[in-house]
């Protein structure tokens, strides 16, 4: 099973949905993407189209990344090699799903939902995939949002976004570790990340603040 479609899988099994299609098959190349997204090439970007109440979608990967993550399963190791590349097929899968899932409950989403889903998504995803533990949890989170790497070409308010995703995910991570990883509650951990799953964004926001 490709790298995309095994994370579709973790994803949809951890938070229980079922979007009932591949996102393999909404894969598009680079020459695809850049007819229909000619301004900014992101090496990750989920494109979004609504036209008479349908929606649209289609996801471009870097095929890089894709070639790194085929050629070094994440599954078997996670390190320097493959862990910057499995964090890209893991925010765009998880983009994908939610975006599906959202549209299919008729349900309005937002971009900075979608950034800070994603960023839960990349904690989580790496947490079950090495180990729950406290201290494999304290490295990710560095890893992830102590020191992030932004685009250079963002502007103002994607920049803003993009910060504050990060910033909640961080403090929602910790929270987790703290609440959970360190007591070793991994079944109850999932039961809040599926609950939180379903929040909108101003319920997920308001649950970081109290956690936090």
């Amino acid at each position: 099973m490709k790298t995309l479609a095994r994370v579709q899988r973790g994803l949809e099994t951890l938070y229980r949905v079922d979007t009932g299609v591949a996102v393999d098959d909404f894969v598009i190349d680079e020459p695809t993407r850049e007819a229909f997204a000619p301004t900014r090439r992101p090496r990750e970007q989920l494109l979004v189209a609504e036209a008479d109440g349908e929606m649209s979608l289609a996801l471009f990967v870097d095929p890089r990344a894709l070639a790194n993550l085929a050629s070094n399963d994440p599954s078997s190791r996670l390190g320097d090699h493959n862990f910057g590349d499995f964090m890209l097929a893991v925010e765009g899968v998880s983009h994908f799903i939610y975006a599906v899932w959202c549209a299919r409950a008729e349900r309005p989403v937002t971009q900075l939902e979608l950034e800070l889903q994603a960023e839960v998504d990349k904690y989580v995803t790496c947490l079950l995939t090495t180990q729950a533990a406290t201290g494999t949890s304290q490295s990710l989170r560095h890893r992830l949002f102590v020191e992030p790497a932004y685009e250079p070409d963002l502007d103002h308010d994607e920049l803003d976004r993009y910060r504050a995703a990060n910033d909640n995910a961080n403090r929602y991570a910790a929270w987790l570790e703290q609440t959970y990883v360190g007591a070793g509650r991994i079944p109850e951990m999932l039961a809040e990340l599926r609950r939180f799953y379903r929040d909108g964004l101003a319920a997920k926001l308001a649950r970081i603040a109290r956690a936090a």
